[in-house]
């Protein structure tokens, strides 16, 4: 995956904010607090898995699949297009 390294800092900062995530769930288990909280921490670090999913998944079509952006065949374009519109929508 070497397209990633231009993106590095950008993608370890993602890798970063949830672990930061990670560890509010732990401290909240930790100290026993309501579900109804911890379920919403965890729903928002599912959020953050799903968006830096959907941001390697979009990178690898682009990268190893056709870029839609530069793709002389429109129809392979727009097929490109329309699966990285399904992984940002699914992954939403």
């Amino acid at each position: 995956m070497a397209h990633t390294v231009k993106d590095k800092a950008k993608l370890l900062a993602r890798v970063r904010r949830i672990r930061g995530q990670a560890e509010a769930v732990e401290r909240a288990l930790e100290q026993e607090i309501g579900c109804a909280d911890v379920l919403m921490l965890v729903a928002s670090m599912r959020g953050a898995i799903n968006g830096l999913t959907a941001e390697l998944m979009e990178d690898h079509i682009r990268h190893h699949v056709v870029n839609p952006d530069v793709e002389p065949d429109a129809d392979r374009a727009r097929g490109a297009a329309e699966l990285i519109e399904v992984v940002r929508t699914y992954l939403k």
